[in-house]
């Protein structure tokens, strides 16, 4: 009677050890990029509304245009993961070397399209025309970047797949910090403006891909992957990150809809909610280290062919998931005196900002589960249900949304509306979870 309860606790434990190191160092990678947002929020708004409504602006557009492609990363991570739990390594760096040559010929795409049409993308989101220089000047040299960006969600899916969340964590930390020096250095010490602070995200990205590209290339060679461009595979690649765009553009359109409304409802209020969305956005990157960490091991297991192992895995890290949304949840309510002052001294701006911020505090709980049941169905690689599940809550808050400035309410209801957002996205998750339909075992699915 005694050797049932001893075993599931046992099994919890090794669950809790596996997603603590996959997890903690995950955080670190995954926080990089909306920490350079936010160094760049911090910097930029010290000089002026304008400028840092025209970063809100430009710095949405270019997540959005890196973020699509998220599939690099998180494909890559379930691929590769499922190879290493059936035992074949060299087939697992070869799967996230294709990830990497599709990354770069994107990359490359990116900015052939960014650069000319720049003024009117940032027309199209309805910046102001004080704000609108600022934004086109950020997006222009910042574009010049993806395809680095876009080399590191590759990089570091490989890495994610082959079970090492440390290396990501040390690149992140690193670039960070350069980040950090070069922003300060150049927008303030050679009085480049919010230029400076375009060009020194640049620099930090390229020496973070730098370096990826050093771990990986030592590994390809040491399992005897070959490092030459195979146009089956990087078609192979690409076919099956086409859910996943799907998916990732939908969340995407979200999140350009929200601040397309921001916009017009105006400088104050863009102002304010691109604070709030970079700290959305740190929090969110933050409970997806517990989904990393179950892309991770989700396909370990189904690629061992253990779904019973895949199943409690799952149950433990949405328990992880409930818990740190609500520690995250107060943590904001808390600390909201101390950081509202760093990113501006504008009080119009602070008073917006604020019961936005009580808002996102409340949803925490709620995006806990979402990451993690995100992440635990791109481990098993069900992307097509992920595709047709943000499609369905996309059309629940795209009409909420658009009627904020009709209605009133300000960015507060604004809020309100990515809150029900969230709401959908739990319960399309949380049935395909129960349903038990993404344990599909062995190597490829």
């Amino acid at each position: 009677m005694t050797q049932a309860p001893a075993t599931t606790e046992a099994r919890r434990r090794r669950h809790d050890r596996e997603i603590i190191a996959l997890a903690v160092p995950a955080f670190g990678a995954l926080v990089a990029e909306p920490l350079f947002v936010m160094v760049d929020s911090a910097i930029v708004g010290h000089l002026g509304t304008p400028q840092l409504a025209g970063l809100g602006v430009a710095a949405a557009l270019l997540m959005t245009a890196v973020s699509v492609f998220v599939f690099l990363a998180y494909a890559t991570t379930a691929a590769v993961a499922r190879r290493v739990g059936a035992g074949d390594l060299q087939s697992a760096i070869r799967q996230g070397m294709d990830g990497i040559w599709l990354a770069l010929f994107l990359g490359i795409a990116v900015i052939a399209v960014t650069l000319p049409t720049a003024p009117w993308l940032i027309d199209l989101f309805g910046a102001s025309d004080t704000a609108a220089p600022h934004a086109i000047t950020y997006l222009r040299i910042s574009s010049l970047g993806i395809p680095a960006m876009l080399i590191v969600l590759a990089a570091t899916g490989v890495l994610r797949g082959l079970q090492d969340t440390r290396t990501p964590l040390y690149v992140a930390i690193g670039g960070f910090m350069a980040n950090a020096a070069l922003n300060a250095g150049l927008v303030y010490g050679a009085g480049l403006g919010i230029a400076g602070s375009a060009w020194g995200t640049v620099a930090a990205q390229c020496g973070m891909t730098i370096a990826y590209l050093v771990v990986v290339v030592r590994g390809a060679r040491k399992h005897g992957s070959s490092l030459r461009p195979d146009a089956a595979g990087i078609r192979a690649s690409a076919q099956a990150g086409v859910p996943l765009l799907v998916r990732t553009l939908s969340l995407r359109a979200v999140l350009m809809i929200a601040t397309a409304v921001a916009a017009r409802l105006g400088d104050t209020d863009i102002a304010a909610h691109q604070i709030v969305l970079s700290l959305w956005s740190l929090l969110a990157f933050a409970l997806d280290a517990i989904a990393i960490a179950g892309q991770a091991i989700i396909g370990r297991y189904l690629g061992a062919n253990d779904a019973e192992g895949a199943r409690q895995a799952c149950r433990r890290m949405v328990q992880w998931g409930v818990a740190a949304g609500v520690v995250l949840g107060v943590l904001v309510v808390a600390s909201r005196p101390l950081f509202i002052p760093l990113f501006t001294a504008d009080q119009a701006v602070q008073d917006t900002l604020l019961p936005a911020l009580l808002v996102i505090a409340v949803s925490q709980p709620i995006a806990g589960v979402v990451f993690v049941l995100d992440g635990v169905l791109m481990g098993a690689g069900d992307g097509p249900y992920l595709a047709r599940a943000m499609l369905v809550t996309l059309a629940a808050f795209a009409p909420v949304a658009l009627l904020v400035p009709t209605f009133g309410g300000g960015l507060t209801a604004l809020w309100w509306a990515m809150t029900l957002m969230m709401t959908v996205r739990l319960l399309t998750l949380w049935w395909r979870a129960r349903s038990g339909r993404w344990l599909v075992t062995g190597a490829t699915r």
